[in-house]
């Protein structure tokens, strides 16, 4: 398995030629938003989008500007999310100053019914006041008692109003924080907050002295599947990994898609045999279903994963427990894929990658 975005340098050349190629052909310019949206496309790093420009060549032959702005905005440029969330903020911000407006009005109306109560009680303390007099400090005290009453209720009327404003921004920066964190093909965690998790895990662990494990899971043959049966096909084999995924694990562990076929599980506070033990029953129920193709109803056969599972030691970091898991998957697949290895095999040279 590769860490990094495309893999090795010719693989990166062939993506260029093939997306220099597809802009020429569906494409109305070679701007750079373009390119980026082709290249995108032949990586296959981006499914939803490659459904989205299927869509719009069958429809209209071509992309348009406007087509690859809306693909790239959507798809590629990260600055949606912030921007996004940047006008979350400066409508929370205006709403907490609105609200802080309004007490202070309050707090002044609050204040001159104290400084009335004190005059008038002041006036009530004098002893030779009049019968009229008295009538007239209590109606002054009445008359005042409405006017910051209907204050209090009004302030209570904001409150009550803001309250429900800033729990719907609230509701939407957090839809728009879990986007950014989300594989949006299998609905899990993206690579991202993989490894944001990963690193949290492995801290833990070396604070508290108890073993957390990692497992890596590589579909087999995921190549053939796209060549043969196209793309579709191929997210339709990622969704099943994925739902299998959440079947078996629930409360307390994260599930990724950290690259095209590859798929992590963090386990907290989970030792070996308890992790290897989890990633049978993912891998047995992932060789138990039958892909089915979707518009046909043709069986596509049995899909295999191969699992690599890695747990802390003494002195490991995020990157130290993802290599060993990386190097365990690797000799499952050397070994003959469909198959669960743990690190207490891995030797310390790295192994090469089998496809």
């Amino acid at each position: 398995m590769s860490h990094g975005s495309y893999g090795d340098r010719e693989r990166t050349f062939a993506l260029a030629d093939r997306a220099n190629v597809l802009m020429r052909d569906y494409g109305s310019s070679a701007t750079p938003q373009a390119y980026a949206v082709w290249y995108t496309y032949v990586s296959g790093t981006q499914p939803l989008m490659n459904d989205a420009i299927k869509g719009l060549t069958t429809e209209n032959g071509s992309l348009s500007d406007a087509d690859i702005d809306s693909l790239y905005e959507t798809y590629i440029d990260s600055r949606r999310l912030v921007a996004a969330t940047e006008r979350m903020n400066a409508n929370m911000l205006a709403e907490i100053e609105g609200i802080m407006e309004v007490m202070d009005l309050s707090l002044g109306s609050t204040a001159q019914y104290g400084e009335s109560l004190q005059a008038l009680s002041h006036d009530l303390d004098v002893s030779d006041q009049n019968r009229a007099r008295v009538r007239e400090i209590i109606t002054t005290l009445v008359s005042t008692t409405r006017e910051i009453t209907a204050s209090n209720r009004t302030l209570e009327a904001r409150m009550r109003e803001s309250r429900n404003e800033i729990e719907t921004l609230r509701e939407t920066l957090e839809a728009t924080r879990l986007e950014s964190l989300t594989d949006p093909l299998t609905g899990l965690s993206n690579r991202k907050h993989f490894e944001e998790s990963l690193r949290k895990m492995v801290d833990g662990a070396a604070s508290q002295a108890i073993p957390s494990s990692l497992i890596v899971i590589d579909v087999d043959f995921f190549k053939r599947f796209n060549d043969v049966y196209g793309h579709l096909t191929g997210d339709q084999v990622l969704r099943l990994v994925a739902i299998v995924m959440r079947e078996h694990l629930k409360a307390r562990v994260t599930l990724a898609r950290f690259g095209g076929e590859e798929f992590g599980i963090l386990l907290p506070e989970t030792n070996r045999a308890a992790a290897v033990a989890i990633g049978e029953k993912v891998r047995a129920s992932v060789m138990g279903r039958e892909l089915v193709k979707r518009t046909t109803g043709e069986s596509l056969g049995k899909v295999t994963i191969s699992l690599g599972v890695a747990t802390s030691r003494p002195g490991d970091t995020a990157v130290s427990l993802l290599e060993r898991a990386d190097q365990c998957m690797f000799m499952a697949k050397r070994d003959g894929r469909n198959r669960t290895v743990d690190d207490s095999r891995v030797a310390l040279e790295t192994l090469t990658a089998v496809a």
